[in-house]
């Protein structure tokens, strides 16, 4: 692999010894020119003369990350090198976290970056399984160097001008996977999920009592939200944050298969309003954390639109499934949610971070957060200050996440994103298959899954001949934390464990990185067997 450029802007760079990146320059001209132990910051760009020396050190800075890329993506690299905090604290190889009076060279400082991938994790290893954001995708990286270049701000059209636009568009196109028309829909991108669903429940109690703006919450009775077992711990932590209290969300009880049950939501709303409590919002979840559901949201719908309750879709992970054919009727009835979260750093691969509210209601998010800060959104701006979205957000400075979404769709096309999302859940499935034929794992529940989750037991010869009972329950929730330690001290792969209500101890696998293959299913199952034999 070579990355070709005229030698003027750029060094030619060969792909050498199974993976590493080196600089092919005359090797003089490369030690003269790549000598940074008596260089420091201040002689790069905007230094005087500091356009040589800037141009060799981002390429040393360029070399490092090919090199990261190459290793994460080779079978035969680690996942990680773990090290435990105290080892890291205390220094590696010349490896320090402390921050020194005066300045390191540039030396030290490319081997500070090379040292904290190495000892970091390859998220984008095909062979990681731990979370669900993975994957490396290449054009979205590089929609995240451009953006960190570009180094603006989302509150102004007048100095982010492309990103807006930008924004304005994939939102759009967002409404139209969703369902809702021309006519309605709004949103902004988000820190992250979290932060998606905390908006949701600050619109909703905006939208049926507008007084909690300027009187707080002392002009309000007592809320209640629902939201069901198996949501995600955003919601109540939301409430906290929102003054709503976590003791006024009702927990909604969900089947053996982890969704909401329907009737279960309608008697919970009513033994509220008995207790004096107001219900006004309702979350349901498309892609639940840990088992990958889908909560039935068109039921959930018909019980929101007769209480009169806002109605919220947590697609923090669901979401993208509404670009698959084969899989967006799971997802039936989220076009009549007020509003949605939806994470395309998750399902859809794109860099972390990148996460959007949706919401229904056009002026919404503006007639909630906006104050009206004068040196910020001057009505009187020569240009269409509708684009000026700062006073939609709670926040003052946002990140630009919506680039590397935006070149990510303009790489792929909606039928790539389709393609990549179906080729997840087909791994998911290929690992059930797998899973159900033996008897050394035992699934979580015996369904097909319904996303890329997939949860399972692995039982190793002692506790597969035990009795049922709470003897083997407890050998059984050892098991997991036991393989895990082992597994992230050898670092060849890395899965996620998890009690859950009753149930002791279990993987999680999770797929959502295009680069992983079956022989990685295979490499996984046949890891934790050979990990489960010392234990």
């Amino acid at each position: 692999m070579e990355i070709k450029q005229d030698v003027n802007q750029l060094m030619n760079w060969s792909k050498q010894d199974g993976g590493s990146f080196e600089n092919t320059e005359e090797p003089d001209r490369q030690s003269a020119a790549n000598d940074f132990s008596t260089i420091h910051s201040k002689d790069l760009l905007p230094a005087e003369n500091g356009k040589e020396v800037t141009k060799h050190f981002l390429q040393e800075i360029l070399n490092i990350l090919l090199s990261y890329i190459n290793k994460s993506l080779n079978r035969n690299s680690k996942v990680l090198d773990f090290h435990h905090p105290h080892q890291l604290k205390e220094g590696l190889e010349g490896f320090s976290l402390e921050l020194p009076d005066q300045p390191d060279n540039l030396e030290q400082l490319l081997v500070d970056c090379r040292d904290t991938l190495k000892y970091g994790v390859k998220t984008g290893h095909p062979r990681f399984f731990n979370q669900l954001s993975t994957g490396l995708d290449i054009v979205g990286l590089a929609g995240e160097w451009v953006t960190s270049t570009a180094n603006t701000n989302m509150f102004t059209y007048e100095i982010a001008p492309v990103f807006i636009l930008m924004e304005d568009i994939i939102l759009k196109k967002m409404h139209s996977f969703v369902g809702w028309s021309e006519k309605e829909g709004d949103g902004i991108f988000c820190p992250g999920g979290t932060m998606s669903n905390l908006y949701s429940i600050l619109l909703a109690r905006y939208h049926f009592f507008p007084e909690v703006k300027t009187a707080g919450m002392r002009a309000l009775p007592p809320l209640a939200l629902f939201t069901s077992a198996h949501s995600h711990y955003s919601i109540k932590k939301s409430a906290a944050v929102l003054g709503i209290g976590s003791e006024n969300v009702i927990v909604v009880k969900c089947d053996e298969r982890g969704k909401m049950i329907p009737e279960e939501l309608e008697s919970s709303i009513r033994r509220a309003e008995t207790k004096g409590l107001v219900p006004f919002y309702v979350n349901a979840t498309a892609g639940t954390t840990v088992y990958g559901a889908f909560d039935p949201l068109n039921e959930i719908a018909d019980i929101c639109a007769r209480c009169g309750l806002w109605m919220h879709v947590d697609a923090a992970w669901g979401g993208g499934l509404l670009l698959s054919r084969r899989h967006r009727m799971k997802l039936q009835g989220i076009d009549r949610a007020s509003s949605i979260t939806w994470n395309p750093h998750k399902m859809m691969g794109v860099p972390l971070q990148c996460s959007a509210i949706l919401v229904r209601k056009k002026g919404l998010l503006q007639e909630c957060n906006q104050l009206c800060a004068e040196y910020l959104f001057q009505p009187d701006k020569h240009y269409d200050v509708s684009y000026d979205t700062g006073d939609k957000s709670i926040q003052c400075g946002r990140h630009v996440d919506v680039f590397k979404l935006w070149l990510m769709w303009k790489a792929k096309g909606s039928e790539g994103f389709e393609s990549q999302i179906n080729h997840c859940l087909e791994n998911a499935e290929y690992l059930y298959h797998k899973l159900k034929s033996r008897t050394d794992f035992q699934l979580v529940f015996q369904s097909k899954p319904e996303h890329s989750n997939v949860c399972f037991w692995h039982l190793p010869s002692h506790v597969r001949n035990m009795p049922a009972g709470p003897e083997r329950d407890r050998e059984l929730h050892m098991v997991a934390p036991k393989i895990k330690a082992k597994m992230m001290e050898e670092g060849v792969t890395m899965i996620g464990y998890q009690p859950l209500q009753d149930k002791v101890n279990f993987f999680r696998c999770v797929f959502s990185n295009p680069a992983t293959q079956r022989e990685d299913v295979d490499f996984l199952l046949d890891e934790i067997v050979r990990l489960g034999r010392e234990v």
